[in-house]
């Protein structure tokens, strides 16, 4: 067992939709069109990998393959979660995603993807597009077939610190001068509904899904039914904003100094303001804004101090 969190160093994508902004946690970005920071990846598609300690050198995907002590001898073939900053310099395609049975049968054994947001920040009168108002399956392919998207699509404004839970089957879409935190199952599976008609750079358009979209859009459209809880140790605020099958995703708001106790199969911890330190044991780790640490099975008791807001995820 470690008493050492273990920091992850994130894979970065290039998206036709991404901007700069990823630069204002202190990553090195490939281009001004980064989209994505995959924080804690296990994922064909990308890996985070270990930074310090024993394990340093380690992909995510090494440690769950290789040493599952780590995670409580959790079973399953892969790693549950995947974790993700995304800048949206434009707006996303909408999108829709499939559950576990679809995937697993139309997608090669992949995982469905439920997935959840948490607004870092925002332009004033951002929008993200959460749900849809057909009633009816057959209304919702006549307003596709009609191109009515401004009647079919809900539009919702957001501001920083608010939290959605997207279920599968969801119509969704961050929309332009968004920054999210997104926690999600371990998918890359997207079915893209609609996107705008927009062109590449090549001039042509993306690829549509709009079978396999059509078979897994909830309808009518489902709503969002989470409760958010709030629990305060020490100075440490905790908001828990969704408790599901899939996982269980908060925010914690620390002004000082708290003493906690890591008794999950893992912790999942993104910084995303501010800076402070963690002693565990015999180690004492500082951390700031766009860290992530991961909190092993055994963990134990740990102290944090400083001033930060750190989104925290586990099953």
């Amino acid at each position: 067992m470690t008493t050492e969190p273990l920091f992850f160093k994130p894979v970065f994508k290039e998206r036709i939709w991404g901007g700069a902004a990823l630069a204002d946690f202190g990553y090195h970005i490939p281009s001004v069109r980064t989209g994505e920071c995959w924080a804690f990846a296990a994922h064909k598609n990308g890996q985070s990998v270990v930074q310090n300690g024993m394990y340093k050198g380690f992909t995510l995907c090494e440690l769950w393959e290789h040493h599952r002590y780590l995670f409580g001898q959790l079973e399953g073939d892969c790693f549950p979660l995947l974790t993700k900053i995304l800048d949206a310099d434009q707006d996303l395609s909408v999108q829709v995603h499939p559950n576990d049975e679809f995937a697993k049968i139309h997608e090669n054994g992949e995982l469905g993807k439920t997935e959840c947001w948490y607004i870092i920040d925002c332009e004033k009168d951002a929008e993200i597009i959460y749900g849809h108002n057909a009633k009816t399956k057959e209304e919702l392919i006549s307003m596709i077939e009609l191109g009515e998207w401004d009647e079919l699509l809900r539009r919702v404004k957001v501001k920083p610190g608010d939290f959605f839970y997207v279920p599968s089957g969801t119509v969704h879409a961050i929309g332009k001068g968004i920054l999210v935190l997104e926690t999600q199952q371990n998918s890359d599976t997207t079915y893209r509904l609609y996107d705008y008609e927009r062109k590449n750079a090549e001039g042509n358009m993306r690829e549509l899904h709009l079978e396999k979209s059509l078979e897994v859009i909830e309808v009518p459209s489902i709503s969002d039914r989470h409760t958010i809880q709030y629990e305060q140790t020490d100075d440490l605020l905790t908001t828990t904003f969704v408790e599901c099958a899939y996982f269980t995703v908060e925010k914690w708001r620390l002004t000082g100094a708290a003493t906690l106790k890591q008794q999950k199969p893992f912790l999942l911890v993104s910084v995303i303001e501010g800076e402070g330190r963690m002693i565990s044991g015999v180690n004492t780790n500082t951390f700031k804004k766009g860290d992530h640490m991961l909190l092993p099975y055994g963990f134990g008791v740990f102290k944090l101090e400083g001033r930060a807001e750190c989104i925290v995820s586990h099953l």
